[in-house]
């Protein structure tokens, strides 16, 4: 559809050149982190380098996972994230490889729910994980930041005017993300993969130097079990006990929904089909299940290294290990040049984390807020989103005054959620295609991580607080910004087929008058009566060159919809277009202006009144698409067409 309307001349003003940088949708339109799409000259990667852009968020959480693991279950860490590692490889991996297979585009488990749940269930339900989408996406830009000024901090070389000063740190930090991503940022995967790896390895060499340590020192394991047995008693407790624990270490579980997200970069087969590559879901599995067999190698390993080798005062808030456990060892153990060289590689990836994490929202959010007509104009450039994310993130970072362990629990809650509603996804469709076993699998899946997230939610509530925040947010930006934008067209496209066609062709020689008709029964009375009473109201001469426009609103949630005009002749006497679209008003509109753009001639169209409140019918239309149809119509005209001589005619009588 096209529609010949001239902008207005605006003069070349400081301001005017500011908002023409600010809503720029060129020169950053394309963000190649988590949500991103596949767009023309688009080159994927093998599996293991997109495993490298994943592992800028799932792989950094190495910097501060062991420090929090060790102040929620204490002695016990190692034995709750044998118990987090269990679900992980047997509860989330299973799940996100069918996601993987259910999305292989990389829409993951949000898309899946929304095809699941239609109309307005599925649109709420939608904005609800995005709220906690966008808490998990939010905390780790300030928890990254946290983490790596602590990291900046505690090296020895640092100046001492630094100390005390991890706030101002993390939002300098903070800023500089901002900053890089206002001027335009396309994450690299080259430089993921060079972070990622030098990151592993460094954390490799830091982990076998500390487990050296504790073979040389024998009895640190025999304290360990002594001490454990001493609080715990038996065995059996102490893996009872780390049952309920392990719901607070759940942040090492956060790379999962990113995982699937970046498919659209992994490299498939040149034979895959489009709609179904085999190839690219494979290799997206295969990265999974490597991403996830690493972590849980390295969760075990460290966790195990820094409680046997960290006085536990260390891990408290103000101590030497606080959101720093490895590079505490790294430092103690291979000396401050070592350690200085591993402070640097985790600050590095800490801050790609959040680059990982702000890409992430620039593709999300456009992806599903315009979509649904709830997002406001500054929401589908890339420049007002980063300054508006960059503005949460400082606050949220002035509320949590920068500290790691205190952002635990909220980024635990989105990543908590997410997968949940990934284990719901994956039952349901397990459910739809008949496979009774995997839906029972799935469905146990899901009540663990049920289970999970009621725990995290209910030892840590700042975290669904926050996510209920960002959920209040969105509902009502969205919910206003659908309300402003009603009146628009709403339509991406319009296509005829042969008959319809033929119909506009041949009345575009003497005039062309539509007549909106709400379908009934269809029978050859119900034409009759409507020309006749249109033929009446108007004092038209004859029923001549008249075409009836049927609309049907199909899912009315709904906001653009792509419209299909297709012709019939009714009883061998009536033409009639029929049209599905979200909305009555909206869609006839559209039609109207796409069929004076085709044919060059003005076209009437003839409705009749509506009986009832015009308030209720007000409400029908914003909730339903349907209502009082011709000043909607005529409305929605006038602010697409300005000039009124180039505006179709509408009648009502």
């Amino acid at each position: 559809m096209s529609l010949d309307l001239q902008p207005l001349d605006t003069p070349d003003t400081p301001g005017t050149r500011l908002r023409e940088w600010l809503f720029d949708r060129t020169e950053t339109a394309r963000h190649a982190g988590p949500h991103a799409v596949e767009h023309a000259g688009h080159k994927p990667e093998p599996w293991w380098k997109v495993m490298c852009l994943t592992g800028v968020d799932y792989f950094s959480t190495l910097g501060y996972q062991p420090g929090i693991a060790f102040l929620a279950a204490g002695l016990l860490s190692p034995l709750a994230t044998v118990t987090l590692v269990l679900l992980t490889l047997f509860g989330a991996l299973p799940v996100y490889r069918r996601v993987a297979y259910e999305s292989p585009h990389g829409q993951g488990s949000i898309a899946m729910l929304e095809r699941l749940l239609p109309f307005w269930r599925g649109k709420l339900f939608v904005l609800v994980l995005l709220g906690f989408a966008l808490t998990d996406f939010i905390i780790t830009i300030t928890l990254s930041a946290a983490d790596a000024s602590a990291h900046v901090v505690e090296n020895p070389h640092v100046p001492a005017f630094l100390h005390g000063q991890e706030l101002w740190i993390t939002f300098g930090l903070v800023t500089l993300l901002g900053a890089v991503f206002l001027k335009g940022f396309t994450e690299a995967i080259g430089v993921a993969v060079v972070l990622v790896g030098s990151y592993l390895v460094l954390n490799a060499v830091v982990i076998v130097a500390a487990a050296a340590h504790v073979i040389s020192e024998g009895h640190l394991v025999a304290d360990w079990t002594t001490a454990l047995t001493t609080q715990h008693g038996s065995v059996a407790m102490m893996i009872a006990i780390s049952l309920t624990l392990f719901p607070k270490l759940a942040l090492g579980m956060s790379g999962f929904e990113t995982g699937v997200a970046v498919m659209s970069h992994v490299q498939g087969d040149p034979a895959d089909d489009p709609q179904r590559p085999v190839a690219k879901i494979r290799n997206t599995k295969r990265m999974l299940t490597v991403a996830a067999c690493t972590m849980s190698v390295y969760l075990i390993a460290s966790s195990l290294v820094t409680t046997l080798l960290i006085p536990p005062e260390q891990f408290e808030e103000g101590g030497s290990a606080n959101g720093r456990a490895l590079a505490y060892l790294a430092h103690l153990y291979l000396g401050n040049a070592f350690g200085t060289l591993y402070d640097v590689s985790t600050v590095l990836i800490l801050w790609f984390a959040g680059a990982s994490a702000m890409a992430g929202m620039l593709n999300l959010v456009p992806r599903y807020l315009p979509r649904y007509g709830m997002s406001p104009e500054w929401a589908g450039a890339v420049r007002p989103l980063v300054l508006v994310l960059t503005g949460v993130a400082l606050l949220i970072t002035w509320i949590f005054d920068a500290d790691v362990d205190a952002q635990g629990g909220a980024y635990a809650t989105g990543v908590l959620v997410l997968m949940t509603s990934a284990a719901v996804a994956v039952t349901l469709a397990a459910r739809r295609a008949g496979q009774r076993r995997l839906t029972v699998v799935y469905a146990v899946i899901g009540l663990v991580l049920t289970y999970t997230t009621l725990e995290n939610v209910r030892e840590r509530p700042d975290g669904v607080q926050i996510g209920a925040c960002f959920i209040a947010a969105i509902m009502a930006i969205s919910l206003l910004s659908r309300l402003a934008r009603a009146f628009e067209l709403r339509t991406t496209e319009i296509v005829y087929d042969a008959r319809a066609d033929a119909f506009l062709r041949d009345c575009a020689r003497r005039s062309i008058r539509l007549v909106a008709n709400e379908p009934d029964t269809r029978d050859v009375g119900e034409y009759r009566e409507k020309v006749r009473q249109i033929v009446d109201d108007h004092d038209l001469p004859n029923a001549g060159d008249i075409i009836f426009v049927e609309v049907t609103v199909g899912d009315y949630s709904d906001f653009e919809s792509h419209i299909e005009v297709h012709g019939e002749v009714m009883h061998d006497e009536y033409r009639v277009l029929t049209v599905t679209g979200a909305s009555v008003p909206n869609t006839v509109a559209s039609l109207l202006l796409d069929i004076r753009d085709r044919t060059g001639v003005r076209p009437h169209i003839y409705f009749e009144w509506t009986e009832g409140n015009p308030l209720v019918h007000l409400l029908r239309f914003l909730l339903f698409g349907a209502g009082e149809v011709a000043p909607i119509t005529r409305e929605v005209l006038r602010r697409a067409e300005p000039r009124r001589e180039r505006r179709p005619h509408v009648h009502a009588g």
